[in-house]
């Protein structure tokens, strides 16, 4: 008798428990969620400031955790395996880093930046596409990523007369880091250009820290970054939150700091978006 009571008093513990943390979830849930209304009264705002809001507007600004990245380094045999092959190449060690070259193809790495060009395309005449469009581009640059680079996945497309230019970002951990990036212009001639820049991730803080909420982040883009343009219509078509490696001096153990920001983009300047910081609320550029 007393072992049956003793089970129901431990289920009914259980049931309890079991409750206040859903309570306590659903309480830090709408904590960290925008209410309809708030959504309501930043769009509202922005339609006075003669911004119109052609995007969804972020709900969920949950706690997020700071990241570190060491500095840009590359393994420049590998690189040159990737955009040359087996080929002989001409290598120069420069003063910021090294040139590589074969044919018209000339691959610079300097500043951890690196720069690929070739007039007559990367691959050669078998690279060629009578009147290149998006998807042949999109087919080209993604064959390209995902044998040397699968974690960068495609983020926007730039059509041009002769040329589709193509964006990537590193994702990591489902978080896209906008400091990675590579990025393509192809033609009828295949690649004829390639641009990027990333760091290796090393670290990921512990303990998560608080965000400005969408909305104020919003605001903070209408005090700062609208007052000298206030005459021009602007519309907002995207809006998302990802993680940026700033400008600043590497710690003593050598890594880069990367902070959640939230990215703004403005229609008609789609390439640069907007960086407004989610820990300190501040817009970069």
């Amino acid at each position: 008798m007393e072992w049956e009571r003793a089970k129901t008093y431990i289920l009914l513990f259980f049931v309890l428990l079991n409750l206040t943390l859903g309570g306590l979830l659903i309480i830090e849930r709408r904590r960290y969620t925008l209410s309809p209304e708030r959504e309501q009264a930043i769009v509202e705002i922005m339609y006075q400031n003669n911004i119109t809001m052609d995007a969804r507007v972020i709900r969920r600004f949950a706690p997020m955790r700071l990241m570190y990245v060491g500095g840009f380094y590359y393994d420049v045999d590998k690189l040159s395996d990737i955009f040359f092959g087996n080929a002989a190449v001409n290598r120069v060690a420069t003063a910021h880093g090294y040139t590589i070259t074969h044919g018209q193809g000339e691959l610079t790495i300097a500043h951890g930046f690196i720069s690929y060009n070739n007039s007559s395309g990367h691959g050669g005449r078998a690279q060629w596409m009578p009147d290149v469009d998006r998807a042949q581009a999109e087919r080209v640059a993604n064959d390209f990523v995902r044998a040397n680079w699968p974690d960068f996945r495609l983020e926007d497309v730039f059509i041009g007369p002769d040329w589709v230019h193509l964006s990537y970002r590193q994702v990591y951990r489902g978080y896209v880091i906008h400091s990675n990036f590579i990025d393509f212009i192809i033609t009828e001639r295949g690649i004829v250009q390639v641009e990027m820049q990333f760091g290796q991730v090393l670290e990921i803080d512990r303990e998560r820290q608080p965000i400005a909420a969408p909305d104020e982040a919003l605001l903070s883009f209408i005090q700062r970054f609208r007052y000298p343009f206030q005459d021009t219509p602007m519309t907002v078509i995207r809006m998302d939150l990802v993680y940026f490696q700033d400008e600043g001096s590497p710690d003593p153990n050598g890594r880069y700091r990367l902070e959640p920001f939230y990215r703004v983009f403005i229609g008609g300047n789609e390439r640069d978006p907007l960086l407004i910081n989610a820990f300190t609320n501040e817009l970069i550029n």
